[in-house]
């Protein structure tokens, strides 16, 4: 087999031409190909990938698939084209996710992958692995972080992962002459043509984007020189996977030709099929005279009647509706500038009511100082979620569900708790996230059965937890201070990876900026010396919150212990004294007996007491401690001595210093679980 082609157009049409096999020009429909999810093919040749359904998966790979390899060209993958004409008609006007990808994968069923950031490709697990074998060439209309995206829209050129290899805002290059950037809106829901060609002897993957009112731009968006070979197999499939998170755009692919070792077909414009919700175009001239244009004046006079009429009935029902919003009172007044600005999804709270069996007691998961948390199912989906229902005159009032909102609805990070949602209902604040079905970590070290933690499942929550705040403090776009680091706060999902949520009392500031807070927020045991002193929150405070999370997790002890013998009340004083006698290893947790490795452990207690130190000039940043962990960098030659030299009274705060008055404290109560 020497090359193929395949066409997907108004009725989908997909060709493979061999020049070696009697199947010379074989066409069939859509049957050709594999749809999976919510991807559909309708009568009129719309190819639909996703709708408006939210955390949905779209997948239409071609059945057959194509030889990417030879043994003529020893091994190496020959050169490939193709175009696809796409739309994307986000939900709301400037809102959508998560857009759309093209795929070249050893498999047409891309089984146990992730909706939202995912694109329906990966999963939280394989993302980034070699042994994916898949290229992707992405029009993402969502700026994830955790993949390091340049904007919310933008084409990038991935391999097997979202960190793209490459990417650029989306627009085009009208002409060599005219190098002038033209920029493009993936999301505006106009019909674009992307053109994906790679050169098989000069190594070469070019992508290039224009609207279809303008012809091929000479000059690509993206350029890529990079050897395919090592990322395909011989025999690859083609295809498109979409998917929607907590908002969503609907995908459609309108055209589609595919070509090996050649260029491939243009797609016939003319035959396009038609995008729901958009004007119908009439391509044909109206000639005067004819039956057409006496009916068509037949209809504008009808219209001259009705329209004013319709017009004054729709003045009066606008009318009718206003004083009734006018007339009624709510709990709070419509919060649109940051629900516009952070977009997680609305709940109906009789969804949320139903999804809880009416909030029953057996469904509840925990109690604490913010509210109550319930186990649900919402009734479309059947997904698990939990929701944290707040009272309006608790500790957690409208500031913290705001902030939390504002927060975690932005946030995409595999180690901490997502946002599903929220719902806001007379005195009732409500926040929907995922379901935790091994519940809050507490449990585990304090539960009973006690010590059901093994070393490695310990050091693993351990290294989650650092690259969750690691995220936080220095890799999004704003510094994120959570101010509440505990184990209660710290969620274990059904594969035991670790997840910090509860951002009630996470502060927000821009990086190298003074959050300037002077409220003291925490758990005791948890709170920095010097933020009971000053009340001043930051990333320190949060270090220091972090490392008695730390040796609390090893130790398998609280921070405070008052049942305890006076010289181990203070877990932090326990586990230095330990380190003075020369016997750090005497503090870990009876439980584990002797199965633990010594090197992890003494690195995690070290590292713990210095995060937990008294001087906060003495902490390392977020960075340093994922280094150390993960063994990428040592612990300073003289670590003992900056641990032992505990005098912080000078030297934090300077000789004059003295305690200040704070104008208002929380401490949150200890969150007690049930199981989630």
């Amino acid at each position: 087999m020497t090359y193929m082609t395949v066409i997907v157009g108004l009725f989908i049409l997909v060709k493979f031409v061999y020049s070696s096999s009697p199947l010379d020009d074989f066409k069939f429909n859509g049957n050709a190909l594999k749809l999976g999810g919510t991807a559909k093919l309708d009568s009129n040749g719309l190819f639909t990938l996703t709708d408006t359904t939210i955390r949905e998966i779209g997948h239409a790979f071609c059945n057959f698939p194509l030889q990417f390899k030879n043994s003529t060209n020893g091994g190496s993958v020959i050169s490939f084209s193709t175009t696809f004409i796409f739309a994307i008609v986000p939900e709301y006007k400037k809102l959508g996710g998560h857009g759309l990808a093209f795929v070249v994968s050893p498999s047409k069923e891309l089984q146990g992958t992730l909706n939202a950031q995912y694109l329906g490709i990966f999963n939280a697990n394989n993302v980034g692995n070699s042994s994916n074998h898949i290229v992707a060439v992405e029009l993402d209309t969502v700026q994830d972080f955790e993949f390091k995206d340049i904007d919310d829209n933008h084409v990038g050129i991935d391999i097997n992962g979202l960190k793209s290899i490459k990417s650029a805002s989306a627009g085009y290059f009208p002409t060599r002459e005219n190098d002038t950037f033209k920029d493009l809106n993936l999301k505006s829901g106009d019909p674009m043509q992307v053109w994906v060609e790679y050169n098989g002897v000069d190594k070469q993957l070019n992508v290039t984007l224009a609207p279809i009112s303008v012809p091929k731009p000479d000059l690509p968006l993206l350029s890529l020189t990079r050897d395919l070979s090592p990322a395909l197999r011989e025999y690859m499939y083609v295809g498109f996977s979409t998917s929607t998170g907590f908002l969503t755009s609907s995908h459609y692919i309108l055209g589609w030709s595919f070509k090996m070792n050649g260029q491939a077909e243009p797609i016939d414009l003319s035959r396009l099929p038609k995008i729901p919700g958009t004007p119908q175009v009439n391509r044909l001239p109206k000639i005067p005279g004819t039956p057409q244009v006496k009916e068509n004046k037949k209809r504008m006079l009808a219209l001259a009647i009705v329209v004013p009429f319709i017009g004054l009935l729709v003045l009066l029902v606008l009318t009718f509706g206003a004083l009734l919003i006018m007339r009624k009172k709510k709990f709070t007044k419509e919060l649109e500038d940051w629900e516009f600005q952070y977009g997680p999804h609305k709940f109906c709270h009789k969804v949320l009511s139903m999804a809880t069996k009416g909030f029953k007691e057996r469904e509840l998961l925990g109690r604490g100082g913010f509210g109550r948390v319930y186990r649900g199912v919402l009734p479309t989906s059947n997904i698990q979620v939990a929701v944290k229902r707040v009272a309006h005159d608790s500790r957690q009032g409208m500031r913290e569900f705001v902030a939390e909102i504002a927060t975690i609805g932005r946030l995409r990070h595999p180690n901490l708790v997502r946002l599903l949602g929220y719902c806001r209902h007379k005195q009732e604040l409500l926040l929907v996230y995922d379901f935790m079905p091994n519940g809050s970590l507490d449990k585990f070290l304090y539960g009973q059965p006690k010590g059901m933690l093994n070393w490695m499942q310990r050091f693993k929550i351990i290294k989650d937890i650092a690259s969750g705040l690691f995220y936080l403090h220095q890799q999004w776009v704003q510094v994120i201070i959570h101010r509440d680091i505990k184990a209660s706060n710290v969620l274990i999902d059904s594969d035991f990876n670790a997840r910090l949520g509860d951002f009630g009392l996470a502060k927000l500031c821009n990086h190298g900026a003074d959050p300037q807070t002077s409220h003291v927020a925490g758990t005791l045991g948890y709170i920095a010396p010097e933020l009971a002193r000053t009340g001043k929150a930051n990333t320190s405070t949060d270090l220091f919150a972090f490392g008695t999370f730390m040796l609390e997790v090893v130790c398998g002890r609280r921070p405070v212990e008052h049942q305890a013998s006076p010289e181990k009340i203070i877990l932090i004083d326990w586990v230095f004294e330990c380190l003075e006698r020369g016997n750090i290893l005497e503090a870990i947790d009876q439980c584990l007996g002797a199965k633990y490795v010594v090197e992890e452990a003494e690195l995690v207690l070290k590292l713990g007491l210095l995060c937990s130190h008294a001087m906060a000039a003495a902490r390392p940043i977020m960075s340093d401690v994922v280094k150390y962990l993960e063994g990428e960098a040592q612990l300073p030659d003289n670590l003992s001595d900056i641990i032992k030299s505990r005098d912080f009274s000078e030297a934090t705060y300077g000789q004059d210093a003295a305690p200040i008055s704070v104008p208002s404290v929380t401490i949150t109560e200890p969150f007690v679980s049930r199981g989630r």
